[in-house]
């Protein structure tokens, strides 16, 4: 067997790597990225992502948005969505609570699932109120113990998990380390296994607050959050009660139902 072969799978994976970065990035927003911000997120060369970009797009899997140059997500990802979305249906189980909370709240209310270290958003329900706040859409990404989905489902795993993203945090955070310090996470994280819910006080985003309840698995773990968002004056000290407690209701409506296979 000669080194080539030998090398052949880590190099593979390494292109697969690569390609699951730059669709993930390109997801984060449904205006896409431009090439400039890809090369920067992905960490790789000007000319490999341009490169990975170009086989994508001629697989479907990405388009170029000829106004602004943007790099979008393609028809192909969409169809695959529709398939993997029938082996999920979570859409019917969370759909109705995100409605009820957004009809009852005036807020908009948003259903994230945990990846491995990050939580992603996968449906929103707008409220009446006005004026809103954009942090969260279908598709953006934060690491665990980031904004209020991320911080309820942490808060709730297991210590040693939790130590062990603590224990990486400036890594684990990345640009969001600077206003979620070790301690404050900490903080934070003690308060929503009191309370039930989680608080992120416009740390994300300044004056853009947001609260969070986990959604428990078959095996009493968290693994989804509902979570409400809005601008601060929304969110004062004598109405988080009641929008704590209207979070906890449906999800632990949703954590029966999931749980009940339904």
């Amino acid at each position: 067997m000669n080194s080539a072969t030998v090398h052949s799978p880590v190099q593979g994976a390494q292109v697969v790597s690569r390609v699951a970065s730059l669709l993930r990035i390109v997801g984060r927003k449904p205006e896409g990225s431009p090439l400039v911000e890809l090369v920067r997120e992905s960490g790789l060369t000007r000319p490999t992502v341009h490169r990975l970009l170009s086989s994508l797009a001629a697989e479907g899997l990405l388009d170029q948005d000829p106004g602004s140059g943007h790099w979008v997500l393609g028809p192909e990802i969409l169809l695959m969505g529709s398939v993997a979305s029938a082996r999920f249906p979570l859409e019917d189980i969370a759909r109705p609570s995100l409605r009820r909370l957004a009809e009852e709240t005036g807020e908009s209310a948003f259903f994230s699932i945990r990846r491995g270290a990050e939580t992603v958003c996968l449906l929103r329900e707008e409220g009446s109120f006005p004026v809103r706040s954009f942090v969260l859409h279908e598709g953006v990404r934060f690491p665990l113990g980031v904004a209020s989905a991320g911080t309820a489902i942490m808060a709730f795993l297991p210590g040693a998990e939790q130590e062990e993203l603590l224990a990486g945090w400036a890594t684990h955070a990345g640009r969001f380390a600077a206003a979620h310090t070790g301690p404050l996470v900490r903080a934070h994280l003690e308060a929503t296994r009191q309370a039930g819910y989680s608080v992120n006080p416009g740390l994300v985003l300044e004056g853009s607050w947001g609260m969070g309840a986990a959604v428990f698995d078959q095996r009493g773990r968290p693994a989804w959050a509902l979570s409400l968002t809005g601008i601060e004056s929304r969110f004062r000290e004598d109405r988080r009660a009641q929008l704590g407690r209207v979070l906890m209701d449906e999800a632990h409506r949703i954590s029966t139902l999931l749980q009940a296979g339904r």
